[in-house]
């Protein structure tokens, strides 16, 4: 299933409180069952002013959907097309 690279821009996501965090994620989780097990959210990573998220999804449609639904921007949605690390040097 492709995995897909999620850029939010959020202003200020760095200083969110969390107990904030917690409440977006428990957003996100609700979402995530109501669309069904095909979409998963695997990691995210919270930067000064993004978020960048890590989900596995049949199609970009279904991870626009759930940005959709559960009021977050998803201002780029790239489908990953291979992974690399440094074991990729050897």
């Amino acid at each position: 299933m492709p995995k897909y690279v999620i850029e939010r821009e959020i202003p200020g996501a760095g200083a969110i409180p969390a107990g904030d965090l917690q409440a977006i994620s428990q957003k996100s989780c609700s979402v995530l069952q109501g669309l069904g097990p095909q979409i998963q959210w695997v990691e995210s990573f919270v930067t000064d002013d993004k978020i960048y998220c890590i989900y596995i999804a049949p199609n970009k449609e279904m991870v626009l959907e759930h940005a959709k639904q559960g009021g977050f921007p998803a201002n780029s949605v790239a489908e990953v097309k291979t992974m690399i690390d440094p074991t990729t040097a050897e």
